[in-house]
């Protein structure tokens, strides 16, 4: 804070609040007020303060702040040359500055005490007219930006609510599906062999764990007989619940042809051909499927685009047989199947 030399009476008469009085009267405030600088970022007054004068903006600006150093911290607006802050602690009762003011730029200021207010008032009463005008033009300036910052909070709410509102939507749809997919991936995990058969002469084991909650692994083990076993292998394109789907119908129309197809080519040949019918777009399924006869040892099957089966002696020695082309299902009509019969060494 820099206390100024005697300020020419002219400044004073260019503030609005002084407009109209006499020459005398602005000599006497020139010369019974110093004008005094104020860097930015002081603070003149806090919120709550007990006030006995205000201040009259000759030079700068300074800022009033409601709710100073709070989360609720709101600028309420800047005063500039010839305007005035401090006077309603002044008008007051109780005497309490209503805001906190902060110098925002570099501020020249006069200092009104209350006697000071006070002698003016009495002097030149039409003062109170004048000072009233322009209280009233700020609280009408006030009751504006109050009411569109009000507008602006409430398109907010209202911007958040729809946006909360989907949200919850969002929330109870992901839930929803969460659920659905646990009911699925049960049903699919029922649709696997809940116990394999125990034949004399093998021992039979299986695991299927799936990318996803579903998906379109399968296998399947069907006793013909007390000699002979069905085994499939097959997986879908895809993952997910497609896959898993169209899994579903795979190995149902398979099953179904399992009855009465005379060889694992014929079923399987029979298992494309409806599946082209069904026009699934660009899914596909490989399958190994086969019959395995205890008392020979041997299996017997076609492969459709799968892995090839892997067949190890009893002490671990690859004894896989070659493969030839074989195709997925459901893609073409003339189909190439890799078809063949091979042994398990006794303990592989």
């Amino acid at each position: 804070m820099n206390t100024l030399r005697r300020i020419d009476p002219a400044i004073i008469g260019l503030v609005p609040l002084f407009a109209g009085i006499p020459a005398t009267e602005l000599e006497h405030l020139a010369a019974t007020l110093e004008p005094t600088t104020f860097e930015p970022g002081t603070l003149l007054f806090r919120e709550g303060d007990t006030g006995d004068h205000f201040y009259v903006v000759l030079a700068g600006s300074i800022a009033i702040i409601k709710a100073l150093g709070t989360p609720d911290e709101r600028l309420v607006g800047v005063r500039g040359v010839g305007e005035f802050v401090g006077e309603m602690s002044l008008l007051n009762t109780d005497g309490l500055r209503t805001a906190s003011v902060r110098v925002y730029e570099r501020a020249d200021v006069l200092i009104f005490s209350r006697a000071d207010f006070d002698n003016l008032l009495s002097r030149h009463p039409h003062l109170v007219y004048t000072m009233l005008k322009i209280l009233s033009t700020r609280l009408r300036e006030s009751h504006e930006a109050a009411l569109h910052d009000l507008q602006a909070k409430n398109q907010q709410l209202a911007k958040a609510y729809v946006e909360l509102q989907a949200a919850q939507a969002q929330l109870i749809e992901q839930e929803t599906l969460a659920h659905e997919l646990r009911l699925a991936h049960g049903i699919q995990m029922q649709m696997l062999p809940q116990t394999l058969p125990e034949l004399p002469g093998a021992e039979l084991g299986a695991c299927m764990l799936p990318a996803r909650s579903v998906g379109g692994d399968f296998y399947d083990v069907v006793p013909l007989g007390d000699d002979r076993l069905i085994l499939t292998v097959a997986d879908v394109s895809g993952k997910g619940m497609p896959a898993a789907l169209y899994m579903g119908l795979a190995s149902s129309l398979l099953n179904a042809q399992a009855a009465h197809a005379p060889t694992p080519e014929a079923a399987v040949r029979a298992l494309n051909d409806q599946l082209l019918r069904r026009e699934m777009g660009s899914m596909f399924v490989t399958v190994v499927y086969g019959v395995f006869e205890l008392s020979t040892r041997t299996f017997s099957y076609v492969r459709a685009g799968h892995p090839a089966p892997v067949v190890l002696d009893a002490q671990g020695n690859d004894c896989s047989p070659g493969v030839t082309t074989g195709q997925p299902l459901g893609l073409f009509d003339d189909l190439l199947l890799d078809v063949q019969t091979v042994s398990v060494p006794p303990g592989g």
